[in-house]
């Protein structure tokens, strides 16, 4: 009697999920979780018999597309809602036909062909990511924005040593900053916006050679660790999340930084002068926090084209936001009550 209502429950979720582009309800989100969790072998890394689900029938150009069949088969199962019906073709040995699923050639062998990238944008798929996706060793993109994927980011990422550009935004990703960013060695562009990441940043984030990081409308909170001074990102937002504390003063290092986006959160103390100092900013918002202080009526901003404050405590004027000179006097924001 308690397996058939195991059974009865399971296919009421599952029912659930699989109606047309709906989005998950929280017990939604967490059975697929759990499931997941269930899949995944200690330590997140790739199970051991993952070459069992082959039929011995199907041939393969190489075995590094052997490889990625394996683990798109292996995801599909893992898929409980495919509503646009993206991955129907996902039948058989030619994964370079699969929608989503882009083949070249490989960068160490010009004679055959391997996956290069995924991109199932905008596909509204629910699910979760299978161990195996980490046999995709050539894959440089894998984009799964806005989807109903759910869970963790198994660690045989870490097997992805290609990975260029890694955006899993607008899913229902869950848990601590994922560690396998920091294993991802060629990684330049990571996006993990809208979703339910909690917890800290890890300091060792803002060493990676990244050009573009989104962060905002999750969870995280704490400081801003100190080393984001460290980071050549051009483009960084952590908008809509729980940070709080003061902005480092390392900020001021970031000499490639062009778009900054720290609106939103639980921030405070006074804005840093070493903050105005980064001469390449067009993008410049910090509204929507706790700073407080006096802004002086002669501090400047070049190049900035968007430009907020609002929604602090701050006093105080400032030019507009394109002028002439970055200099920035040490009074440009002084605690109210106390001068420099």
């Amino acid at each position: 009697m308690k397996a058939s209502g195991c059974i009865l429950s399971f296919f009421f979720v599952f029912s659930s999920i699989s109606s047309l582009s709906v989005a998950l309800t929280d017990a939604e989100a967490s059975f697929l979780a759990r499931r997941q969790l269930l899949t995944l072998p200690e330590g997140g890394d790739l199970p051991e018999n993952y070459e069992n689900g082959v039929e011995p029938n199907l041939k393969f150009p190489n075995p590094r597309l052997r490889r990625a069949y394996i683990a798109l088969q292996a995801w599909k199962k893992s898929m409980y809602s495919d509503p646009l019906k993206t991955t129907a073709n996902w039948v058989g040995p030619d994964v370079c036909k699969y929608t989503g699923v882009f083949c070249e050639k490989a960068l160490d062998d010009p004679n055959i062909d391997v996956v290069a990238s995924i991109d199932l944008n905008g596909a509204d798929i629910a699910g979760f990511l299978p161990a195996e996706l980490g046999l995709l060793h050539e894959v440089a993109v894998f984009h799964i924005n806005s989807n109903r994927f759910c869970g963790i980011v198994p660690q045989s990422f870490c097997q992805l040593s290609l990975l260029h550009e890694f955006d899993i935004s607008n899913n229902r990703f869950v848990g601590e900053f994922p560690k396998v960013v920091h294993c991802l060695p060629a990684l330049r562009y990571l996006d993990i916006r809208y979703n339910d990441f909690e917890g800290c940043l890890p300091p060792e984030l803002f060493n990676k050679d990244l050009d573009a990081l989104f962060l905002n409308n999750n969870r995280f909170r704490c400081n801003i660790p100190e080393t984001i001074g460290n980071s050549n990102v051009s483009v960084l937002v952590i908008a809509n999340n729980n940070f709080e504390g003061c902005i480092p003063s390392s900020i001021g290092k970031m000499r490639n930084l062009n778009e900054l986006i720290f609106s939103n959160n639980k921030l405070g103390g006074c804005v840093p002068p070493e903050l105005f100092q980064i001469s390449n900013v067009t993008v410049l918002d910090i509204s929507s926090n706790t700073f407080s202080g006096i802004l002086s009526k002669s501090f400047k901003i070049e190049n900035v084209e968007e430009f907020s404050l609002a929604n602090n405590n701050l006093t105080g004027t400032s030019h507009s936001p394109t002028t002439s000179s970055t200099a920035l006097p040490k009074n440009a924001c002084q605690p109210r009550g106390r001068t420099w």
